[in-house]
């Protein structure tokens, strides 16, 4: 009787603020050709509750173990969501990570502000969007500029309250990490991203990309999580 392989975790993917699902467009295929399962995560970015409870109806559906990945504010979601028994291994594109008790807000506000925060303006209710300059200059200073004027056209708005909702549990406490530095982010803190990465015990790439590294080098990121898959799926 020939034994059966074990099943491949699947690959939860969770979008960063201005984004959705489809910045991951290009990571997803480098995984699909691997016979990897991939979800990606539609949040709605009005808040972390809001996008944790996103998170975590993908999560149910799913039979089997995760690898969650989140980019940017993406970051705090699986942090939040990651608690889910289901999710065996974090990778962190980027991203906050706050601790228990934590916000994103007060981790932005611990370092020096990243040029992208001056091109952010509010409608006048609440939500945050960053201007087509800050997109082409400061986002996605790597991509072709069409492409970068036209994620500034697509970007959702962002709840500034976001800021402020704090993590309860953080599940990087529980879980091996994975983290990919943008070395040419203009969006978070570069000594955030390795600072955090330090205080995960993350295992840490460093690429040199902009924010969207996930777009301009999706092939290093792809590596990234193929890493992490492999490590769980060694594990069970």
């Amino acid at each position: 009787m020939t034994a059966t392989a074990p099943q491949s975790p699947t690959v939860v993917l969770v979008h960063g603020a201005w984004a959705d699902g489809s910045s991951w467009q290009r990571v997803i295929p480098l995984l699909t050709r691997k016979g990897i399962p991939v979800v990606a995560v539609q949040n709605p970015t009005t808040s972390l509750a809001d996008d944790v409870a996103a998170t975590r109806r993908a999560l149910n559906a799913i039979d089997g173990p995760v690898v969650l990945v989140g980019h940017s504010w993406g970051g705090a979601v699986i942090t939040e969501a990651g608690n889910d028994p289901k999710v065996k291994a974090l990778v962190y594109v980027a991203a906050f990570a706050p601790k228990a008790g934590q916000t994103v807000g007060e981790q932005v506000q611990a370092h020096a502000n990243p040029p992208a925060l001056a091109h952010i303006t509010d409608d006048g209710t609440g939500f945050l969007k960053l201007s087509a300059e800050g997109w082409v200059n400061d986002v996605g200073q790597d991509l072709p500029e069409e492409e970068a004027r036209t994620l500034a056209i697509l970007q959702p708005p962002l709840a500034a309250s976001t800021f402020g909702d704090k993590i309860t549990q953080a599940a990087w406490e529980t879980r091996p990490n994975w983290y990919i530095v943008s070395t040419e982010d203009r969006v978070v803190s570069i000594d955030l991203e390795r600072e955090t990465a330090a205080a995960l015990k993350a295992t840490t790439t460093e690429v040199k990309a902009s924010h969207l590294s996930l777009l301009s080098m999706p092939d290093a990121v792809a590596a990234v999580i193929l890493d992490a898959v492999a490590a769980i799926a060694a594990a069970r």
